[in-house]
């Protein structure tokens, strides 16, 4: 009996009785639970979500290659829901002079990849530290970029490190990624080997200017040379690709199709 007692007095205490103080405790988490529902209940509202719901689209290379916007987050997590590793960069906090005094706001700043040729990065400003790295994990899946790998030297095994010289630039921050002997490593600051390890580069050397200790301009430079690895056209690539249709000429019957 007393075992009964202390447990409601506990229970009325803490605004409800065990279950109820359970169904609190998964409303802490539901950031988690709330993201597997709407898995399950994805309803597209772009032509690119619904080809990508139906399985039209068979990898995310396809959206890479005809250069199709990613407006929906979900599209990512359909290709690389399982492979994606994220990881908050930095969280500072901003403020502005405001009529009532200063108002003080959280930008986080979150990077994720696969670890095989997928990059991404988000920024995002919020009144709370949590909110901001929701939205900087939204961001930086819609912003994931290919980044292409190669040798250097003989071209044994699988690639391991940048196919040219690339540089990144933003704000007074410039960094070069320059390619590495097999067995190098990553030559480079913490946060830009966390950038290249998830981007699936295992050697690379680094050069930095400019003012590196803002570490949000750092990261961008560093988010914006993996970026520019596709935009050199190198030998190999000279070969004549035929050029097939887009999705969305593709399936075009289907995208013209009311939505019920």
């Amino acid at each position: 009996m007393s075992d009964d007692r202390g447990g409601f007095g506990r229970g009325s205490r803490g605004r409800g009785d065990g279950d109820r103080g359970r169904g609190r405790g998964r409303g802490r988490g539901r950031g988690r639970g709330r993201g597997d529902r709407d898995e399950q209940a994805w309803t597209p509202v772009t032509k690119l979500g619904r080809l990508v719901n139906e399985g039209k689209i068979a990898s995310i290379e396809e959206i890479f290659l005809f250069s199709l916007p990613v407006k929906e987050a979900e599209i990512i997590d359909h290709f690389l829901k399982d492979k994606l590793q994220d990881e908050v960069m930095k969280i500072m906090p901003v403020q502005k002079q405001s009529s009532a005094g200063q108002r003080t706001r959280f930008k986080a700043f979150v990077a994720l990849g696969d670890n095989n040729g997928h990059i991404g990065l988000g920024v995002k400003c919020a009144s709370e530290v949590a909110t901001a790295i929701r939205g900087a994990i939204t961001a930086a899946k819609l912003n994931v970029a290919p980044v292409r790998r190669g040798y250097w030297g003989r071209k044994n095994g699988p690639p391991h490190t940048v196919p040219c010289k690339v540089t990144g630039k933003c704000g007074s921050v410039r960094v070069r990624l320059i390619p590495a002997p097999r067995g190098t490593g990553l030559v480079a600051s913490p946060a830009g080997k966390k950038l290249m390890h998830m981007a699936g580069i295992n050697d690379c050397y680094s050069s930095s200017r400019g003012h590196t200790r803002t570490m949000g301009n750092f990261i961008k430079a560093i988010f914006y040379a993996l970026k520019a690895t596709f935009g050199y056209l190198s030998p190999e690539l000279w070969s004549e690709n035929t050029l097939t249709p887009s999705p969305y000429q593709e399936h075009t019957d289907f995208l013209a199709k009311t939505v019920a």
